[in-house]
């Protein structure tokens, strides 16, 4: 191993997900076409909430955010990881290895806020839905928005703070397929118990103040749809906080199981396979979830194919 200052390491070595060429070559398509997807929903989500104006409210103004979250989150990770199957150089560099990490943890603690927010807006449009134009304001909006993206800089910089303190002396072998938090905590040769406290402390409030947040809030909704007399209300009702719950659900449920447990209970297969899905796959599903059971954004893309459809002929 290569040192620096006999404290830092030139390089980390990511030793991926598995060493089988041919398991590699089908990671390697399936995480390309994964990637592809996850590029062409989100992007083409944020361009059809911009363009339409029917979609200018606020759970469309949080959903073009959480697209371009979730567009970034996996940008941070995927193009890396794609490259890693293909070649048999796996270095990465010591500033770019927790420079993935900061963004990382960044736009993953910006997301739970941006979450808890959606869950907010659907909270006062369904239990107080005749100030609901005054609470969500365009001010609100911004702020909450703004929340977020603070959140996720308060965790990253505490995370970054407390890892670089860390010194490395006696591997650079990353058992992970990019640089996370718990796999880099193992390798250092200094003690990580403080670090481990102030990174669980600050991770463990933001994911718990998302949930609670979350629970309350879909507490006080299903309290308000069970009072709908009618069925048609309640369906509706619940069709608006459908997209929303199980995305809360895949994302929450994978972060909670990789991350809010003891260090001791850290199992390499089933936290790759966890890592996998919250890093990799659900930032694909999200713009899924939200347009094919969303009937206004799939209105609003015929809206837009069809003014296509009219300047072509027009022309």
């Amino acid at each position: 191993m290569q040192r620096r200052n006999n404290t830092e390491v030139l390089y980390f070595i990511l030793m991926g997900l598995t060493d089988a060429e041919d398991i590699q070559l089908v990671l390697f398509v399936l995480f390309l076409l994964i990637y592809l997807v996850t590029v062409l929903g989100n992007v083409g989500m944020i361009t059809v909430i911009r363009l339409d104006a029917q979609l200018h409210t606020p759970m469309y103004f949080f959903l073009s955010h959480l697209s371009f979250i979730d567009l970034s989150y996996s940008t941070v990770i995927t193009p890396r990881t794609i490259e890693k199957l293909l070649t048999a150089n796996k270095k990465i560099s010591y500033e770019n290895c927790f420079t993935q990490m900061y963004f990382f943890i960044f736009f993953g603690g910006a997301e739970c806020f941006l979450l808890s927010s959606m869950a907010y807006d659907r909270y006062v449009a369904i239990c107080n839905p005749l100030h609901y134009p005054v609470v969500m304001s365009p001010r609100r909006c911004w702020s909450l928005i703004f929340g977020a993206y603070v959140v996720g800089f308060i965790d990253s910089l505490v995370n970054e703070v407390c890892m670089r303190r860390l010194h490395f002396c006696n591997s650079n072998v990353i058992h992970h397929f990019f640089c996370d938090t718990s796999p880099i905590l193992a390798l250092s040769c200094t003690e990580t118990q403080g670090t481990q406290i102030m990174i669980f402390i600050f991770a463990g409030s933001t994911l718990m103040f998302s949930l609670i947040t979350i629970s309350v809030s879909y507490v006080s909704i299903l309290s308000t749809i069970l009072k709908i007399n009618s069925a048609s209300g309640k369906r509706k009702a619940f069709s608006t906080c459908a997209s929303h719950l199980t995305a809360v659900t895949i994302f929450y449920g994978t972060m909670i199981f990789t991350y809010l447990k003891p260090s001791k209970s850290y199992s390499l297969g089933k936290d790759q396979v966890a890592s996998v899905f919250y890093t990799i796959v659900t930032p694909m599903l999200n713009p899924l979830i939200y347009s094919l059971r969303n009937k206004e954004v799939k209105n609003a893309v015929l809206r837009l194919l069809q003014k296509k459809e009219g300047s072509r002929h027009l022309k």
